[in-house]
């Protein structure tokens, strides 16, 4: 979103803006019942040998092809070098290529490539296969509800200290620092859940852990991005840091494993109930036939902190700044909150699962700020997605904004998702439709297993926030609407917090 976005009413991105004022293309429609071929599909013009890839924007590549995708309709085509890909902002089509995986699609083997170039242990996010099948059951096991309820009050605790940061700001009238205290927030919930340590950047003020972190994503993105490998052979400042923080976090990580191993050793009763995702994990793991080893093991450590910490920070951050600007729904979520939860000093599970309309806010602000605004599978085998055939080995970039297709779908409407019988009661047939197209965590048996997880964590802190604080200001340094900024997840420019304790 740019600073010359529509007004607080409507969230749009600019995907328009600086686009040429060309009329769409249009191709004559094939015959009912035949499925078209990618090279009968329109799209931007290409240049020889390099096709698109010059023409990408690395921060706004998703608004550059939301562009495009209004230029050319849902389903269009661009050139990466000289492989063709498939874009596709069909929501339909999309929900059915991704309940097609691991079968029918996979993720892109480019993502593999780079992410083992940077040295990232190979986690159910990236595996394939039987070895994802085998990771897929031990993470899953992990995320049992038993394990989640026992989670609990570590993920109080961390949520308790960022009150208490908060609080310390309010009562000397200084701004927050949004983005970074709620990345602490993420980085010590996720790392006390996977490695059973607390890290306690938020009292710290940050920690190694948190800084490697924001080093891996930004590259990973890059990497995905760049026509040439050039960080293998320019070894440059900035790829040799990289490669450090690669190395402190896979040492880390390693020596997490091995005193949980430590800890489980030595108390049956712990291994009974463990109390961390990462012993969770290293139990099932333990199982006869399990075929997941501590490499694996590390490997879904390290999916957790980079999946876990800019996800849950980014959509905090977005859910924020759509509440500032829409001041009956920020009204709405206080009260309830309030009602539930009082100051919220320590809420429970069940008075989280008592707030149907903070969790309809978090889904719409999923909705229209998807923190993976772009998904990227590969076809396994010759398919189709929508009414194109597409070959084995097709890339296919999905556009996960869901705008069209509803009613204002561009304005933040949280209401759309409740009814009388509270969340996850549909409200009429488009919102039984937005209920199975919107999927912010992916859908089919590669869904984000932590998804459960992720909407508590980011409950609970809306319930600490909205229960001991009235907001008083949110803005962006320039004070318009903050811009989109994509570096594999996508987050709001910089954005700061002004508070009051509530009495």
């Amino acid at each position: 979103m740019n600073a010359t976005d529509p007004a607080p009413t409507d969230t749009r991105a600019a995907a328009g803006a600086g686009a040429p004022a060309a009329a769409p293309a249009v191709r004559a429609a094939p015959p009912p019942g035949r499925l078209r071929a990618l090279h009968e599909l329109p799209g931007p013009p290409a240049l020889p040998l390099v096709g698109h890839l010059l023409q990408l924007q690395a921060p706004r590549v998703h608004q550059q092809l939301e562009r495009w995708c209004a230029r050319f309709g849902p389903l269009y085509t661009l050139r990466l070098g000289q492989r063709p890909v498939l874009v596709c902002a069909d929501a339909e089509a999309t929900a059915a290529a991704l309940a097609d995986r691991p079968e029918g699609f996979r993720r892109s083997s480019r993502l593999a490539d780079v992410a083992a170039g940077l040295g990232l242990p190979a986690g159910v996010f990236v595996a394939e296969g039987e070895a994802w099948r085998r990771q897929r059951r031990v993470v899953m096991a992990a995320f049992d509800s038993n394990h989640v309820r026992r989670y609990h009050p570590a993920l109080v605790g961390v949520a308790q200290q960022l009150g208490e940061r908060w609080a310390a700001a309010a009562r000397a009238g200084r701004a927050v620092e949004l983005q970074a205290d709620l990345m602490r927030y993420a980085v010590d919930a996720i790392a006390g859940l996977a490695f059973g340590s607390p890290v306690n950047s938020l009292q710290a003020g940050g920690s190694a852990i948190q800084q490697h972190l924001d080093r891996v994503f930004p590259a990973l993105f890059s990497r995905l991005l760049s026509p040439l490998p050039h960080w293998r052979w320019l070894r440059t400042p900035a790829v040799r840091g990289i490669e450090a923080s690669m190395a402190a976090l896979n040492e880390a990580v390693r020596g997490f494993v091995a005193a949980a191993h430590q800890r489980l050793d030595a108390d049956a009763e712990r291994r009974a109930h463990p109390q961390n995702l990462l012993e969770a994990m290293i139990v099932a793991a333990d199982q006869p036939g399990s075929g997941v080893d501590d490499a694996q093991i590390a490997g879904n450590v390290f999916t957790l902190l980079l999946a876990g910490e800019d996800t849950t920070a980014h959509t905090l951050a977005w859910l924020l700044d759509l509440l500032w600007r829409h001041p009956a729904a920020l009204q709405r979520a206080s009260a309830e909150v309030q009602a539930v939860c009082g100051r919220a000093e320590a809420p429970t599970l069940e008075q989280l699962a008592a707030l149907p309309y903070v969790e309809a806010c978090l889904h719409e602000t999923l909705r229209l700020k998807p923190v993976a605004p772009l998904l990227a599978t590969e076809a396994l085998r010759d398919g189709r997605v929508g009414g194109v055939r597409v070959p084995r080995g097709t890339l296919v970039v999905h556009l996960m904004r869901r705008e069209t297709g509803l009613p204002q779908g561009q304005r933040f409407e949280p209401a759309r998702w409740l009814a009388d019988g509270g969340f996850g009661a549909t409200a009429g047939p488009e919102a039984a439709a937005l209920r199975r197209l919107n999927t912010p965590f992916g859908a089919g048996p590669r869904q984000c297993p932590g998804r459960h997880l992720a909407m508590l964590q980011m409950k609970l802190a809306v319930a600490v926030l909205l229960g001991r604080f009235e907001i008083t200001g949110l803005a962006t340094p320039h004070g318009g609407p903050p811009a989109e900024r994509l570096a594999y997840t996508m987050s709001p420019e910089a954005l700061q917090l002004w508070l009051r304790e509530r009495p």
